[in-house]
């Protein structure tokens, strides 16, 4: 039996083409097509429909494969951290702008940092940039860690991961220094849950999902705090659910920030939290 065959069944079985052929190449090692002819040793047939079955189980294409791109990095992602996703590259490259305004060494803060992409994405493509990465979670920051350890000695010497939450991670001596603080909180209310798909709901990290009963609870917790942690002319990114936009705006303002904006994701919905401080 060769690839092709084991493809074909894919294709029949998930009617996904794009993941019938992830799983092809992740098994067999190799790249597509030219791998489509070659027989299929046991060990990696073996691997493939355990791929197949857990996909046809619902469980995320990410997590099947067990990593995911996520602008130049390739992270590993399992359960215990959300999965990468293009809006989330979006704040990376909100953060981005925000740091190029900033001081040439700026320190960067991640708060929630999960699988370590927003921190790790920001280490690696600003090379001036100190991050520190924070999260609550042990298993998220054994994702991290993972993540960290295959970044490279230059980037990953940028970058330390602290346990605990929120700003009470970052070492004392950081307040009034940080220059950005970026962040991809939990922004899902209670109520909404039930109105995600299920490869969502019942598949990630709910800790990382849900904030409370209005979805703004980790927002309003960071922002209030962030004044004491930034110091003259930095800012806060945040992630955001499009329906917030204004209230996300008026928690900025409220914990003191001069100005604050929301920014869209690619496809045009309010999505990036841009606070500011001016002094």
């Amino acid at each position: 039996m060769n690839w092709r065959h084991l493809y074909l069944e894919a294709l029949e079985r998930l009617s996904d083409r794009q993941a019938a052929r992830w799983f092809v190449e992740e098994a067999s090692g190799a790249v597509w097509p030219a791998v489509l002819e070659d027989q299929v040793p046991a060990p990696a047939g073996s691997a493939f429909y355990d791929m197949l079955a857990r996909r046809e189980a619902g469980e995320p294409v990410q997590y099947v494969l067990g990593h995911w791109a996520f602008r130049q990095l390739d992270l590993m992602v399992d359960s215990r951290v959300l999965i990468p996703r293009p809006e989330t590259e979006v704040v990376v490259e909100v953060a981005l702008a925000e740091l190029a305004r900033l001081a040439d060494r700026p320190l960067v803060a991640d708060l929630g940092t999960g699988s370590g992409a927003i921190a790790l994405a920001i280490a690696t493509e600003c090379p001036r940039a100190e991050v520190w990465a924070t999260d609550l979670s042990e298993d998220a920051l054994a994702v991290a860690s993972a993540n960290l350890a295959g970044l490279g000695t230059k980037a990953a010497g940028r970058a330390r991961l602290v346990q605990g939450s929120w700003w009470h991670a970052l070492p004392g001596s950081l307040k009034g220094t940080l220059d950005l603080a970026v962040t991809n909180p939990p922004y899902v209310a209670e109520g909404e849950l039930a109105t995600l798909p299920p490869e969502v709901s019942r598949w990630e990290p709910l800790q990382a999902l849900v904030a409370g009963r209005s979805g703004l609870e980790a927002l309003s917790a960071i922002a209030a705090e962030a004044p004491a942690w930034l110091g003259p002319r930095a800012a806060l990114v945040a992630e955001i659910a499009p329906h917030q936009d204004r209230a996300a705006v008026g928690l900025a303002y409220s914990a003191g920030f001069e100005e604050a904006f929301v920014k869209p994701d690619l496809t045009g919905r309010p999505r990036v939290l841009v606070a500011r401080r001016r002094t």
